[in-house]
């Protein structure tokens, strides 16, 4: 198994825009500055491609005005971001996910005086707000692209909320420093790619996970994730240019390799198998000896159900141990007596791939798969690089994953101005396990940091975060669902009542009023469309006697 790549060395610097301090304290900052010149402190924080675009809503100048110059050389110079108010405090917010979005909406809701009313920015690496967990209705063509990744410009045109599309480079954060009584200063600056440079009073990291890929030889470059909107549009693309290859042909069914069978793994099968039906096989793979492993066993049963009426072959209590290519005539050769033993035809192979399993638990015996197409849902890696443990000066506490650590109201230890939330967060629960990353937990950390946002710019006490788990759903295909609440015990909703009621919690979930309403009206007529699809094949039936 090949070795993850290292992560980049980062480190911290501290460059407050304070009023003068004291001769101690100016002593003090000396030393830093000293070490950072040394050591050159600073943390980068990577959120993906830089796409460069800023949407100022308030004066109705692009960034390109606003924010960016040129020097001679044709390098970006880098610009600061001009506040439309200097006394109202200031929050930046960086990632536009579930984190990021509602804490921003949260803030906006709620009642404030004209002087503390903050002024908020949302930075984001993408135009969109994706809302992951209908991802898989993109496949299924149940749900269009605008329903579930609204454009951030939509969203917040009927807001104060300013948003940033660009990419977070550096984080400067000063908050940690001792001021003197009475003294003012910023919470810290973000650098962003294209040069822009935010002052901020207070700093809202919601940075999202990235899926690690880099985990076995082949992987990355074989396997896709399925995570983003990007990811989902790349695999429905993939799955159409194999269902045109195979439209009329007796050839060899679509295989489709899927890495990881908890939930992610387990909806994409039973979302990819109806789509295919008897085109295609599935084969989910999992080291557990069952799916779903932490899923209530209500879910984790109907799962089973679906997927054994299916076409998906389970390989349980196994391990991908080597992703590879054929590629070529050789490799080809060498694999004839793998191709006669799956009865498929090597001349129809193209491009194909082969996964080499080795068994995780005892008495299996190692496995070898064809595929056309591999999908991989095992493990995510925060946003939030790790930092050199040797920078002692102002660190962004992490853990082993790589998220920073906070205390119970969500703030990072050790910088009272900066909130950390969803992936990004360590948070850990009464037993000391740091809580899922899930949307679920995102929701209502959002609620919370919107609202000791408020308690803190108010001076008044701050609220600890106590997750209350709602249940579980998931999806299973396009009339199917399966939905444990935590609040029935040995409840379990399924089949198309669970779906019902899967999309209708979802449809409340939604960023905004307006949007709920639109995917509302656009989801009641595709439900009028299917009854009068499936009528109209009913009286067919009854006529035709078949």
């Amino acid at each position: 198994m090949a070795a993850p790549a290292p992560r980049p060395t980062v480190r911290l610097s501290s460059n407050p825009d304070c009023s003068r301090p004291s001769k101690g304290l100016r002593s003090h900052l000396g030393r830093l500055v000293n070490c950072s010149r040394r050591y050159a402190f600073t943390l980068a924080i990577f959120m993906g491609p830089r796409l460069g675009h800023f949407n100022d809503t308030l004066s109705g100048r692009t960034s390109q005005d606003k924010f960016t110059g040129h020097t001679s050389g044709g390098e970006t110079a880098f610009t600061s971001y001009t506040w439309p108010d200097k006394q109202r405090p200031r929050i930046c917010i960086l990632g536009g996910g579930f984190g990021g979005l509602y804490t921003a909406l949260r803030l906006e809701s709620l009642v404030w005086t004209d002087d503390k009313r903050p002024q908020v920015v949302l930075v984001d690496q993408s135009d969109r707000f994706v809302f992951k967990p209908m991802l898989y209705e993109l496949l299924s063509g149940e749900v269009d692209a605008w329903e579930v990744a609204p454009l951030f410009t939509d969203l917040l045109k009927n807001t104060n909320i300013q948003f940033i599309k660009d990419r977070v480079k550096l984080l400067d954060p000063s908050d940690h420093l001792t001021k003197e009584p009475g003294s003012t200063c910023s919470g810290g600056t973000v650098h962003l790619e294209s040069g822009i440079i935010i002052e901020y009073d207070w700093l809202v990291l919601a940075l999202g996970a990235e899926a690690k890929l880099d985990v076995v030889p082949g992987s990355a470059e074989y396997a896709l994730p399925f995570s983003t909107l990007e990811d989902a549009c790349r695999v429905d693309k993939k799955l159409k240019v194999l269902e045109r290859e195979r439209f009329g042909k007796d050839s060899s069914p679509i295989r489709v390799a899927i890495v990881g069978c908890g939930y992610s793994g387990v909806e994409l099968a039973a979302t990819i198998s109806e789509r295919l039906q008897n085109n295609g096989i599935v084969q989910a793979i999992n080291v557990e000896t069952t799916v779903c492993p932490n899923a209530p066993s209500g879910n984790r049963e109907a799962a089973l159900k679906v997927l054994q009426s299916r076409n998906v072959q389970l390989f349980l209590g196994y391990f991908v141990s080597c992703i590879r290519k054929i590629s070529d005539s050789e490799d080809l050769a060498k694999m004839i007596g793998i191709e006669e033993e799956m009865g498929t035809d090597t001349a129809t192979c193209g491009k194909k791939f082969i996964l080499e399993l080795q068994p995780a638990q005892r008495g299996l015996q190692s496995q070898v798969l064809e595929a056309d197409l591999v999908l991989w849902t095992v493990g995510s890696k925060p946003l939030l690089p790790q930092l050199d443990p040797s920078d002692y000066y102002n660190m962004i506490p992490l853990n082993g994953k790589g998220q920073a650590e906070t205390d119970e109201t969500l703030r990072v230890r050790g910088h009272p101005r900066i909130f950390a939330i969803g992936d990004s967060s360590a948070l850990r629960d009464s037993s000391s396990r740091i809580l899922p990353a899930t949307a679920q937990v995102a929701f209502q950390q959002a609620d919370f940091a919107g609202w000791n946002l408020w308690a803190a710019i108010n001076d008044r006490p701050l609220l600890p975060f106590r997750f209350q788990n709602l249940g579980e759903m998931m999806t299973l295909g396009r009339s199917d669902a399966a939905i444990t609440p935590s609040f029935i015990e040995g409840l379990t909703l399924e089949g198309p009542v669970g779906h019902a009621a899967r999309k209708i919690a979802y449809l409340f979930r939604l960023p905004t009023d307006e949007h709920r309403l639109k995917v509302g009206m656009s989801w009641l007529a595709k439900s009028a469309v299917d009854s009068v699809a499936l009528f109209q094949t009913t009286v067919t039936k009854v006529i035709t006697g078949s």
